[in-house]
């Protein structure tokens, strides 16, 4: 499938709707600051962009899963669906985080990092086992609840799902990389 242009620019401040003007503030003043990648075509539904953003600002910033974890997480889910703006937002985090330069070499081509701590094993193969087989084996489960907890394994499917949602509606929108942001893996859009 080809790309084209943005379907989804950012609507120019005069023409958003009361609701649109109302959502977009909050955005801005919650943790995130601004509005950008995933919340500009969302704003085309604020009471959806309202909600997602909320269990988004959850799942990113206040789950039980160690950054480092959530981040491997989410760079899982981006290369899963092939989403090169969430990966040039989360790679960075990730790296600053504690992952391995390697591992994300390894997550952006596509294949397992060799040298995983533990931790992120468990993590990466709970992850994959989800998104390619759409749910997990009892053994892999069982390593991740011994790691997380029960409230981890559901905020873990938490990450999956709601960044999966965001690369979605990015992959629909053709959200574009910033300019001269360079694009992650050979099959990311220009």
């Amino acid at each position: 499938m080809s790309r084209g242009p943005d379907r989804f620019p950012p609507i120019p401040p005069d023409e958003l709707t009361p609701d649109q003007r109302r959502a977009a503030a909050a955005l801005e003043q919650g943790r995130r600051g601004a509005l950008f990648g995933p919340f500009i075509p969302m704003l085309r539904s604020p009471p959806f962009m309202d909600r997602a953003q909320q269990l988004g600002e959850y799942l990113r910033y206040d789950s039980v899963i160690p950054l480092r974890l959530r981040e491997l997480a989410i760079l899982v889910t981006a290369r899963h669906f092939r989403q090169a703006y969430e990966w040039h937002v989360h790679a960075p985090a990730a790296a600053q985080a504690g992952l391995a330069a390697t591992t994300l070499a390894a997550i952006a081509e596509g294949r397992r990092p060799e040298a995983l701590q533990a931790d992120e094993a468990v993590v990466y193969d709970f992850c994959v086992e989800l998104h390619e087989g759409h749910e997990v084996s009892d053994a892999t489960y069982a390593r991740a609840r011994t790691l997380l907890g029960e409230q981890g394994v559901i905020d873990l499917c938490g990450v999956c799902g709601y960044y999966g949602l965001l690369a979605l509606v990015m992959n629909i929108a053709r959200t574009p990389l910033p300019p001269g942001a360079p694009a992650p893996w050979r099959d990311s859009p220009p």
